[in-house]
């Protein structure tokens, strides 16, 4: 039977998505090319060899736009025979790219795929796809839901009422996030990942020296009195704090079958064991991961206690505490470097961002078994079970 391994993972430094970021003068093209080049670079092999290039991204238009994928591989040097496409599941874009790589591998459709994403939200932003106008709901769809749904921000609210998460809760969950990824950027945990770019040579949005008392003195950053008025419950929690940052970003996985990584005298970092994707209540929007979680243990024939470490994206805080808690999951063994909301969440690098991160945490960790999820807009979400080789 044909498996699918990693081989190579490589992910730019996160910038700040804004004017001033440190990657906001990098068109997003050169963006992801830089990670499409570094992937081949460090494994050594000759693109040539390459059979598809997947991107993930969100926000397709402008530079973004029209399989930007396809020029991002050109830009980075490879044949012109290497074909690429772009995908978009939102958020879980890149990780959907990984998903169909490897299925595609295990299938016989490739040997050698790079998965890849980019986001440059200080360039395009979040939601610039939806512009110039026109219905997205059509008739079926409003018909379903009458009252309409809410921005993620008044999903994670309600999440946070729901699971009865508090401010502070929500505040002490942020300030780890800071103080892991401050901490794993200090010790040098992010070296093997990353791939320097434009000046940048650590993520960008990682801030030292908060407190929980600067946290708790920001104003909630989605209160809607009309909101206020159809959902009670909410009593606006969530603040810049506790929410992912707006990012620039890149990452790229190179995955092919064992076979072909042994023929090439390649030492794989780790086998891509199983795939879920789930959907759950679009209102909510942020808690599909639950489900998605569930599904690929099952498929996997493991349990949450047999999972060493866990890359889940920290879209927002409460998105993370609410599947720990229906899930069982052990925090300590949850994003150990730090997540989202510290790092950054280029939308459709942040797939491959965490896988990137997760195959060399556990290579430094020695752990045997990896678990990536996140949420997607419109209630999604993808999971993926790795094992370390």
């Amino acid at each position: 039977m044909r498996d699918a391994v990693i081989v190579e993972a490589v992910r730019t430094p996160i910038g700040k998505g804004k004017a001033s970021g440190a990657l906001h003068d990098v068109h997003a093209v050169d963006l992801l090319a830089h990670s499409l080049r570094e992937v081949v670079d460090r494994s050594g092999i000759d693109p040539v060899l390459i059979d598809d290039v997947i991107g993930g991204i969100v926000s397709q238009v402008g530079e973004q736009g029209a399989n930007m994928t396809r020029r991002a591989a050109l830009a980075a040097g490879y044949p012109e025979s290497v074909p690429a496409t772009t995908v978009d599941r939102q958020c879980g874009s890149s990780q959907q790219a990984i998903h169909f790589a490897a299925q595609g591998v295990i299938a016989g459709a490739y040997d050698i795929v790079v998965a890849a994403g980019v986001e440059s939200m200080g360039r395009i932003p979040m939601g610039a796809s939806m512009t110039g106008g026109g219905d997205f709901s059509g008739v079926g769809f409003a018909e379903r839901y009458p009252e309409g749904l809410v921005s993620q921000g008044i999903g994670a609210e309600l999440i946070a009422a729901r699971w009865n998460l508090s401010r502070a809760r929500l505040d002490e969950f942020s300030l780890a996030s800071h103080e892991k990824a401050a901490l794993a950027t200090k010790n040098g945990s992010f070296g093997a990942e990353l791939a320097p770019i434009a000046g940048l040579r650590t993520d960008e949005g990682i801030r030292v020296g908060s407190t929980l008392e600067t946290l708790g003195a920001l104003r909630p950053a989605y209160y809607d009195a009309a909101m206020a008025a159809r959902f009670p419950e909410i009593d606006w929690r969530i603040t810049a704090a506790s929410a992912s940052q707006v990012s620039d970003g890149s990452a790229a996985v190179l995955i092919m079958t064992g076979e072909k990584a042994r023929e090439l005298g390649l030492k794989p970092l780790a086998r891509l064991h199983s795939f879920a994707v789930a959907g759950d209540d679009p209102l909510l929007m942020l808690t599909a991961v639950i489900p998605a979680t569930r599904k690929v243990l099952q498929r996997a024939g493991l349990q949450i206690s047999d999972i060493d470490l866990v890359e889940i994206n920290e879209a927002f805080a409460p998105v993370v505490l609410a599947w720990a808690q229906d899930t069982g999951a052990d925090l300590s063994r949850v994003n150990v470097n730090g997540g989202a909301i510290a790092i950054g969440h280029p939308l459709g690098a942040s797939g491959a961002r965490l896988m990137t991160t997760l195959v060399h945490a556990m290579a430094e960790r020695g752990a045997r078994y990896g678990l990536q999820t996140m949420c997607e807009a419109g209630g999604l979400a993808n999971a993926t079970i790795i094992e370390r080789l």
